[in-house]
């Protein structure tokens, strides 16, 4: 049995052969001109294009730029956005950029720290943040060092003012929330409005003071200003006499001088008094010098998974975004847009020195205001 075995196999081996040669004969004789008159015929076929990645997008400075990002995020059909804005000022500015691209925008709101929180922790737990994130500078640079934001290159920066740039173009600023005070015209007299910081020692003030519990950046701006001996020495002269309470939120604060809780409130937004006013409210903004101002920003986020909708949103907050702002009283950062008011001399926050130097000002801050001795 053994041996009739082996006598077959040759056999079988030998069908098998000569079926491949025959197999190649046919391949040679007509697969491969057929081949070769298809790739002849589709010589000049479209290769589909590869998927544009978020740092193509960002830096693509092609004149058809604009219409290939509305493209892409329509196709994409979402964008994410966390910022500080409020609903009033956040909405008009979503809801036209909904209504112009086809774009539903979905929001998150919250403050500086809270979406600098957010958006570590969810990185750190390999979730994206957000696909935008609009807020004040002082998130949005420890975000950049925390290396969650995408430098974009845009055409349209260079309509912006000089203090709304970054070297790292990681984000950019869009408006600017000058820092004011506020009082209720009710209860504050004309010939009683104070005129400088200094004007705040007088006793008349006792318990009608109120600032922002969190304008720590706004004070290690305004110190740097009047210098740091003579700043703090003013404001711990000010808190002792008169006494200095604390809220949390300027447009709260904002409506609280409204309502007549708070005859005189140190820091609020100055768009929102002047609103506020605009509609017949009893407030005025007060503007003591030095005047600070802090930028609002736009940023697209590393990981964005709408790339194309950020990068569009982005550009929306440098063309049209400008407008719906100053509509809305918000100075925005294209002065040909809106100038700044006359005669109004700003410095801006610098959000590496909190960065660089928080906890001083944060001590002296809790020190003066927060726990005072």
């Amino acid at each position: 049995m053994v041996i009739r075995t082996t006598m077959r196999r040759p056999a079988r081996t030998s069908r098998m052969a000569r079926t491949s040669r025959m197999a190649r004969t046919v391949w040679a004789a007509v697969a491969r001109p057929l081949l070769a008159l298809a790739l002849f015929a589709c010589g000049t076929c479209a290769v589909p294009a590869q998927t544009r990645t978020l740092a193509d997008i960002a830096t693509d400075e092609a004149p058809d730029r604009l219409q290939k990002l509305a493209a892409g995020a329509k196709k994409e059909g979402a964008l994410s956005l966390y910022t500080s804005r409020v609903a009033q000022d956040a909405t008009p500015l979503t809801d036209a950029f909904t209504k112009k691209y086809s774009v539903p925008v979905q929001v998150w709101r919250a403050s500086n720290q809270d979406i600098i929180q957010r958006a570590v922790a969810e990185s750190r737990a390999g979730r994206c943040p957000a696909d935008v994130i609009s807020s004040g500078t002082p998130a949005l640079e420890p975000l950049y060092r925390e290396q969650l934001l995408q430098p974009v290159k845009s055409p349209t920066i260079n309509e912006l003012m000089p203090q709304a740039l970054r070297p790292h173009g990681a984000w950019v600023g869009v408006s600017v929330n000058v820092i004011s005070g506020a009082y209720n015209t009710d209860l504050v007299k004309p010939q009683d409005v104070p005129k400088s910081y200094d004007d705040l020692k007088n006793p008349k003030w006792k318990g009608r003071l109120t600032v922002e519990a969190e304008d720590v950046d706004w004070f290690a701006a305004l110190i740097d200003k009047l210098g740091e001996e003579k700043g703090v020495a003013l404001f711990r002269d000010i808190v002792r006499t008169n006494g200095v309470s604390t809220r949390t939120g300027h447009t709260l604060i904002a409506n609280m001088v409204v309502a007549g809780e708070v005859p005189l409130a140190i820091t609020v937004y100055s768009y929102k008094p002047e609103q506020l006013a605009r509609d017949g409210a009893p407030v005025r903004a007060l503007y003591l010098p030095p005047l600070v101002a802090l930028a609002t920003g736009v940023s697209v986020t590393r990981c964005a998974p709408h790339p194309n909708a950020a990068v569009l949103f982005y550009e929306f907050m440098l063309r049209d975004g400008q407008e719906i702002l100053a509509k809305r009283d918000i100075i925005p950062t294209n002065l040909k847009v809106r100038p700044l008011p006359s005669n109004m001399e700003i410095s801006f926050m610098d959000p590496v020195q909190m960065l660089d130097h928080g906890p001083k000002w944060t001590a002296l801050w809790n020190d003066i205001f927060i726990k005072p001795h």
